[in-house]
């Protein structure tokens, strides 16, 4: 990649590492979750479940925000 080329998200992937997690946590969140919802890929699983907390905070944050527009607008 020269310095004019712009990195693109697979350029920006990265490796993460869990500390102080328990074991028993992760057992069941592998047999309740990632087996059956995600054929046995805990990467897919946490990816997709982190994409999914992203894009439901978006959808608060943007009511909150109209909401709280539509309430000025309310004012006397």
């Amino acid at each position: 990649m020269t310095q004019t080329e712009i990195a693109t998200e697979e350029d920006l992937l990265v490796s993460l590492t869990f500390h102080n997690f328990s074991a028993k946590t992760l057992k069941e969140f592998a047999q309740k979750i990632v087996k059956p919802y995600f054929g046995g890929n805990m990467n897919q699983a946490i990816r997709s479940l982190m994409e999914k907390a992203i894009n439901e905070e978006t959808i608060v944050t943007q009511a909150l925000i109209t909401n709280n527009r539509t309430a000025k607008l309310s004012l006397p």
